[in-house]
């Protein structure tokens, strides 16, 4: 009975294992085709840009690096990481 059970719980836990993988191979795909989108976007001269990154832009230079992060996250969706990365290339 204790080897079914261990055997249950490994079982479960390369199932997590993988599905975390797949989900991070995931990303990594999605960030590319936004990178691809954002510079064909550029190159049409469109702007997709949101209003209210002047106030993540303005944030950043007095210094509130923090809220900067919170509002790019609201107006991107951008996961904590991503948002901070994207705000210290702003300053």
């Amino acid at each position: 009975m204790d080897i079914a059970v261990l055997f249950v719980v490994l079982a479960a836990f390369w199932g997590i294992v993988t599905l975390l993988g797949r989900i991070s191979q995931a990303d990594q795909r999605v960030a590319r085709v936004e990178r691809k989108l954002d510079l064909v976007l550029d190159h049409l001269g469109l702007n997709g840009a949101d209003p209210r990154m002047g106030e993540v832009v303005s944030l950043v230079r007095t210094g509130k690096k923090i809220q900067a992060i919170k509002v790019y996250r609201e107006i991107t969706g951008a996961g904590l990481k991503d948002a901070k990365e994207a705000v210290e290339r702003l300053g």
